[in-house]
């Protein structure tokens, strides 16, 4: 779709709102928008520090069958008029604004983008930064916002099976646990990845010296766990946390003997 910038309501301005006019085939559009822009956002941490970082967007309106188009510059003018910190309640405010301007009934909102946590190693102390991926998933329907937090943690999960029948040693490999919440309560990012990271058999850090190394390799021996423990206990701590209504939990192991990944699911929602 060309976009022509909405001027018809400039003084003077005789352009034609093209957008605007009616279109005759009677077909209704689920998602219509811009997708993969790069907008620049500050995100607090739990520490009360701002972390300035780079976010990608996908912004989607519903279109009436009646219209032909939307305006798609109102999209970008939203971001650019939200530089301010990034908050679960900041998002619903974009997300309410978006559906508002554009006149829709239904919007959505994706923001991934790259989160650092300075992490402590847990012998030398040395510090260094860990990426996560984070995405804010916001849904408008019918005048209500839907929010989800998902959040990508890496960690070590160790083979109990290899553990117990081999003489020396276990197999083990990176993990990517994923963790998709929804809530209209605030969560802080660190504390899902708190809760990812105790279920796991070991968490990851960016550096380790040799005291290091002998640390995290033994706590991962010393705590074997299989993709379908690892989903289970995060089910668990999700299940007693009332500010999550609905989730999905799911990890992906990156096995170091076999040329496939083993992977677990778990959805629940709350009654």
């Amino acid at each position: 779709m060309t976009d022509i910038l909405d001027k018809t309501n400039q003084p003077g301005s005789t352009l034609p709102d093209v957008q605007n006019s009616q279109d005759t085939r009677a077909i209704a559009i689920n998602k219509v928008g811009i997708k993969d822009i790069r907008h620049p956002v500050q995100v607090k941490s739990r520490a009360g520090h701002t972390q300035h970082t780079i976010a990608n967007f996908n912004m989607y309106v519903d279109l009436p069958h009646e219209f032909k188009g939307t305006h798609m510059s109102r999209f970008v003018e939203i971001l650019n008029n939200h530089e301010w910190e990034i908050t679960v309640e900041s998002f619903k405010t974009m997300l309410t604004e978006m559906t508002s301007r554009l006149d829709a009934e239904c919007g959505h909102i994706e923001m991934t983008f790259h989160y650092f946590i300075n992490k402590t190693a847990p012998a030398s102390g040395v510090q260094s930064l860990l990426d996560y991926e984070v995405t804010f998933i916001g849904e408008r329907v019918r005048g209500k916002n839907i929010i989800n937090i998902k959040v990508v943690v890496p960690v070590t999960s160790l083979c109990p099976c290899s553990k117990k029948i081999s003489d020396r040693g276990a197999h083990n490999q990176r993990s990517h646990v994923t963790v998709n919440i929804e809530t209209e309560s605030f969560i802080w990012v660190e504390e899902i990845i708190d809760m990812v990271e105790a279920q796991a058999s070991c968490e990851l850090y960016g550096l380790l010296k040799r005291p290091d190394e002998k640390i995290v390799t033994e706590r991962a021996y010393d705590n074997p766990k299989f993709v379908e423990d690892m989903v289970r206990d995060i089910a668990h701590q999700l299940n007693i946390d009332e500010r999550v209504l609905a989730y999905t939990v799911e990890s992906e192991n990156f096995e170091s003997i076999h040329n496939h990944s083993a992977y677990a699911l778990i959805e629940k929602k709350r009654n």
